[in-house]
């Protein structure tokens, strides 16, 4: 989606965005010629919204809490794939 389909999607101010993006609390995709942004990106800002607005967490915790979510989605990521690599070279029983 555009950065303005975005922007109404999450309900965000552009400067809001631009600080965000600055953070790295959001990495769009980049093309040569405009910023593209998914589903998941809409999720995420309203996940920094509930930190922020909901739950009161400062910029730093906010930082400290993607940083976790985003190891924590990494590490199931490689479980899954060890997961499938595991069945795939298990002799089956029968």
């Amino acid at each position: 989606m555009t950065k303005q389909e975005f922007l109404a999607s999450a309900g965000l101010e552009v400067q809001t965005l631009e600080f965000w993006i600055e953070q790295q609390w959001l990495i769009p995709e980049q093309t040569a010629t405009e910023t593209n942004f998914s589903d998941k990106d809409v999720a995420r800002a309203h996940l920094i919204q509930d930190l922020k607005g909901g739950l009161g967490v400062n910029d730093e915790g906010v930082d400290v809490i993607l940083h976790l979510i985003d190891q924590l989605h990494g590490l199931r990521h490689a479980f899954a794939q060890l997961h499938k690599e595991i069945q795939v070279a298990a002799p089956t029983r029968e």
